[in-house]
């Protein structure tokens, strides 16, 4: 991979209801505190409004909070549900945290991944692709306009609109859309020139579509004159890492189980699983599919290279944020990634490595030159100790 890979978290987060709720949101932004100190690039947090086990409404609100706790890490919605929302208010919120993390602030936006979020508002979830279309329109004018803008549509309304306070960041913060499997996200993506992120990119149907997503980014791109960048495109998985393969699966017998069984009512994914109480089992089945890495820093590096070969190249990873290990584990895990795993996707130790292998071919006699100049200066020393006056 020519480019740097970058790497962060896509937190939901997915936590057990069965515990302190309290504590559950805090471990999230300790949890980025750590990463933020290890070395993540970025980290991402997202919208929901029910179900139990997905607890941020609001990820601007966790964004303002972590941003008091961190220094370098960029933070991202991950993903403000666009249809949810007036356009230009979510506009007028990012705008503020741009200033307020001093350009660290990555709007995402997508159509929402729940349909019973869209069920509590009384809404056709159906619509919810044009409504982030539409959404997506009107932020990005007003983002890139400096004349007031108007807009009206069945939604939503905006007259003689405009935001009285202009990004902190040149032209403006990122701005990301979102896709699993379908053609909308990267299509959005395309037209407006702004970054893309494949959620469900190694489920089976998002694996199939990542062979065709960037084609369909930049055919848009083309037809609406803008240009796009492949290491604007992120890919996210879930994993949990070790030191060993043994300790991998032993760590994740934690939560594992829970998690599979939330993601059976919420995904396909006990279709791709053959008995989700078998833990063993389902590692080894998770692993084969790739839905998974459970594993070695090895068995994620080579994941990471599948991506690479199935896309043709993209620009960031990120880990689904989960407690299906505990919580000391869990921060060892993103440790080894930035430890093992992200040198070879970003070039920090080729010269190290390198530059070692050249001392080593130059000579094999370096330890014999400092003892011999060792030797040299004690009978200095010793030779000219004598002439010294008592």
């Amino acid at each position: 991979m020519s480019r740097r890979l970058r790497f962060g978290s896509f937190t939901p987060p997915i936590q057990r209801p069965d515990q302190n709720p309290t504590l559950a949101l805090e471990r999230v932004l300790e949890m980025v505190e750590w990463m933020d100190k290890v070395g993540y690039d970025e980290a991402w947090f997202g919208e929901h409004h029910n179900g139990g086990w997905e607890l941020i409404p609001f990820p601007e609100i966790f964004i303002a909070a972590a941003a008091q706790r961190t220094k370098n890490i960029k933070l991202a919605t991950g993903v403000t549900t666009l249809p949810y929302h007036h356009p230009f208010m979510v506009a007028e919120r990012m705008v503020t945290l741009d200033h307020l993390t001093r350009g660290r602030a990555i709007l995402g936006v997508g159509p929402g991944s729940l349909s019973w979020d869209a069920h509590i508002f009384g809404l056709d979830y159906s619509q919810n692709r044009r409504k982030l279309g539409e959404g997506l329109d009107a932020i990005m004018a007003l983002l890139t306009s400096d004349e007031p803008i108007t807009m009206e549509t069945d939604w939503f309304t905006m007259r003689d609109a405009q935001l009285q306070l202009k990004p902190y960041s040149t032209p403006h913060f990122e701005v990301s859309t979102a896709g699993t499997a379908s053609p909308y996200g990267p299509r959005q993506a395309g037209k407006h020139g702004v970054s893309l992120l494949t959620i469900a990119a190694s489920s089976p149907e998002g694996w199939e579509a990542l062979r065709n997503t960037w084609s369909i980014v930049e055919a848009e791109a083309e037809a609406h004159g803008k240009t796009v960048d492949r290491a604007n495109w992120r890919l996210v998985s879930f994993y949990h890492i070790a030191d060993t393969e043994e300790q991998a699966r032993k760590d994740v017998r934690f939560g594992l189980g829970h998690l599979l069984k939330y993601l059976s009512t919420t995904t396909p994914l006990a279709n791709a699983l053959t008995d989700i109480t078998d833990i063993d089992r389902s590692i080894d089945e998770l692993n084969d599919i790739g839905l998974m890495v459970i594993g070695g820093p090895e068995r994620l590096i080579n994941h990471l290279h599948a991506f690479e070969a199935q896309t043709g190249g993209y620009g960031a990873f990120l880990g689904f944020g989960t407690e299906i290990a505990d919580r000391q584990e869990t921060m060892r895990s993103h440790e080894l990634v930035m430890r093992d795993v992200a040198p070879h996707f970003q070039g920090t130790t080729a010269r190290l490595l390198s530059n070692f292998e050249h001392v080593q071919g130059l000579r094999n006699d370096w330890s014999l030159q400092v003892e011999n100049a060792q030797a040299l200066a004690t009978a200095t020393w010793e030779a000219e100790k004598g002439k010294l006056k008592p």
